[in-house]
């Protein structure tokens, strides 16, 4: 079977989608600061490529985002207020 770009570009993003979970679990259970500093330097890396991937289907229209309606978006703002810097 022959993948077009669309099916190309969506495995992509399903694939950083698992890389990115993945290296967020790794640098949060890293012990040692060095390697915890590397894997959260991979992580942006990785949610880079991820965004660019995402960036290309949505302006292709191949990846469709609804707007937040605004209701949600109080609700959400009274959940999760921002926390103070520590």
């Amino acid at each position: 079977m022959h993948m077009g770009d669309k099916e190309i570009l969506k495995d992509a993003l399903s694939s950083q989608k698992f890389i990115t979970a993945n290296y967020n679990n790794y640098a949060g259970e890293c012990a040692n600061l060095q390697l915890r500093n590397q894997m959260l330097s991979i992580l942006k890396e990785e949610h880079t490529l991820q965004s660019d991937i995402f960036n290309e289907m949505y302006n292709r229209g191949w990846y469709k985002v609804s707007p937040a309606e605004k209701q949600k978006i109080s609700t959400a703002k009274t959940t999760y207020p921002p926390q103070p810097k520590a």
